[in-house]
């Protein structure tokens, strides 16, 4: 036996129980009372939660965006991960104009694949569909990736035809299509208008995407997956009329799925008025408390599945390129390291329940986006593990955490317990604030939805 530990409470989606967990050749082999300490490690985790390693299901690692590349490269990124729990990352592998789908993986695999520290999967971005790229498609689900995300924004954004395309596609291959779900033409007349009256501070970011903006795009997205019978997961959700519209969809019957993040969950659109209000600069832009009220009150009923980051951190030096225009801000804010420790701090306050952080975390992205192997503590997983201490507190500061980035919007940001050890595949790779895996380490993980 690798590892065994002990007298932890472990945790479930349904439920919380005190046993043993043993692991050998990277796999939990047996979970039960008592198991005694014949392994090459035991680790005692008394009066401390045992949970299964987060799944961030939303990363865009050196990705590049606003005239630069975001900071984390894969190695970064999955070491930060790591240091908060996170187990597994989904990364964007934008496709290149006349890409097949198959090439972009086989591209961003050869740079994440020396370099990321926990294991890793990819969603296509999509932006060229002609010719035979529709179809190769196909190539991508068979080889392990069934899932592909279109932008309704920025200058990669695909038209509402080759969206619908798209979604059509997926249906008939058994993808899930992710969207970013913005109205682009609101937006653009909105930048224009604002910048003409000399309305540049970065409350103005806020107020070119307003939430009527994010909502309506949510709604026409949603209307084509009913029309085509095709799986929509709608990413970073961050506006009520959004939550609505998801909703029906669900009590309706469709395959509708919703991620929010915590920057949407723990702030509001009143960081835009900050002096440091730049740097938190995403999009769809954080909301109005509204939004902030509706998004945990569909969390906790479960119609949204997921909570996943959208990392993609920038430099100071570049989010202040918009100190005098926010048009010209970096669009992302860091994540990453911070989400698990934010969902399991509102559990460990009585907000939400341990077993509710593990499912938005952890079970449901794994269930979702097809991981079979990820996601639960339960005998044949993989042995992503993570101690979680109730008691410990930590304060965020950009010294401590382990991304290349020198500013995060989750400065001094304090949480009421915090994860002590991350196993990944039953290595250990990161205990009491150092982390100890190893470039290279991660493994590409292949998918098959159901």
């Amino acid at each position: 036996m690798d590892l065994i530990i002990k007298n932890g409470l472990l945790v479930t989606p349904s439920e919380t129980y005190k046993a043993d967990i043993a692991v050998s050749d990277g796999k939990i082999v047996d979970i039960g009372y008592d198991l005694g300490t014949d392994a090459s490690e035991v680790v005692d985790a008394d009066s401390k939660y045992v949970l299964p390693g987060a799944i961030d299901a939303h990363t865009h690692l050196a990705m590049p965006f606003g005239g630069t590349i975001s900071s984390d490269d894969y190695f970064a990124g999955t070491r930060a991960a790591a240091c908060g729990g996170t187990t597994t990352v989904f990364d964007f592998a934008l496709q290149d104009f006349d890409e097949p789908m198959l090439d972009v993986i086989k591209r961003r695999d050869a740079i994440a694949a020396p370099q990321a520290a926990v294991d890793y999967a990819f969603h296509i971005g999509v932006k060229d569909i002609h010719g035979e790229l529709l179809d190769s498609m196909k190539d991508a689900v068979d080889y392990g990736v069934p899932s592909f995300k279109v932008f309704m924004v920025y200058d990669f954004g695909v038209s509402d035809g080759v969206f619908y395309q798209v979604l059509q596609k997926s249906k008939e291959i058994g993808a899930m299509i992710s969207v970013h779900a913005e109205n682009n033409e609101m937006v653009n007349y909105n930048v224009k208008k604002f910048l003409s009256e000399g309305k540049t501070s970065p409350w103005y970011h806020y107020l070119s995407r307003p939430e009527f903006v994010e909502a309506e795009a949510d709604m026409r997205a949603i209307q084509w997956a009913k029309a085509t019978g095709a799986k929509l997961y709608i990413v970073h959700l961050a506006n009520k009329e959004g939550v609505a519209a998801v909703t029906k969809a669900k009590e309706e019957g469709y395959p509708i799925y919703a991620e929010t993040c915590p920057q949407y969950l723990n702030f509001t659109s009143d960081v835009y008025k900050r002096e440091d209000g730049r740097n938190f600069v995403c999009s769809p832009p954080i909301k109005g408390q509204e939004s902030q009220d509706a998004l945990w009150a569909s969390l906790k009923r479960g119609d949204i599945d997921v909570v996943a980051t959208d990392h993609c951190p920038f430099m100071q030096s570049e989010k202040d390129w918009g100190i005098d225009d926010f048009s010209k801000i970096p669009n992302g804010c860091a994540g990453v390291e911070n989400m698990y420790p934010y969902m399991l701090a509102k559990a460990n306050k009585g907000e939400i329940t341990f077993n509710k952080a593990v499912e938005v975390c952890s079970a449901n992205p794994a269930k979702i986006f097809g991981c079979g192997q990820k996601g639960s503590l339960a005998v044949g997983k993989d042995a992503d593990i993570v101690i979680y201490d109730p008691v410990k507190d930590f304060t965020v500061t950009c010294d401590a955490m382990h991304s290349n980035y020198d500013q995060t919007i989750w400065e001094g940001t304090e949480f009421h317990g915090y994860p002590e050890m991350t196993f990944s595949r039953g290595n250990l790779v990161y205990k009491d604030g150092k982390f100890l895996g190893k470039a290279g380490n991660g493994k590409f993980v292949k998918r098959k939805l159901d």
